[in-house]
């Protein structure tokens, strides 16, 4: 077997297990608003093909922003899959598998 089929092969099995890790997610970029003694965050996001806003309390914020995190990462290994698979099924296809 072709050593790049398998290359590929054992880095999208690298590539699902790191997204059988990724924990509570959501899509967005948080900032914070007000002034001093009145501030609070907001998360804007796009789903659906609607623009949100939604307010988040200071409590809260430190979470959200892992969550946009864990969004972030799961978006970049869902990429780096469908670049692997692409180029996987290429070699496939040249030598006929």
């Amino acid at each position: 077997m072709n050593k790049r089929i398998v290359e590929l092969q054992e880095r999208i099995m690298r590539i699902r297990s790191a997204l059988q890790l990724i924990g509570d997610m959501r899509p967005g970029v948080l900032s914070r608003q007000g002034s001093a003694g009145k501030e609070y965050f907001q998360v804007s996001y796009t789903h659906k093909m609607r623009s949100r806003t939604e307010y988040v309390r200071p409590a809260s914020a430190a979470r959200v922003k892992r969550e946009i995190q864990a969004y972030k990462r799961f978006k970049a290994l869902t990429q780096q899959w469908i670049d692997a698979a692409l180029e996987l099924s290429k070699i496939r296809g040249k030598e006929g598998l």
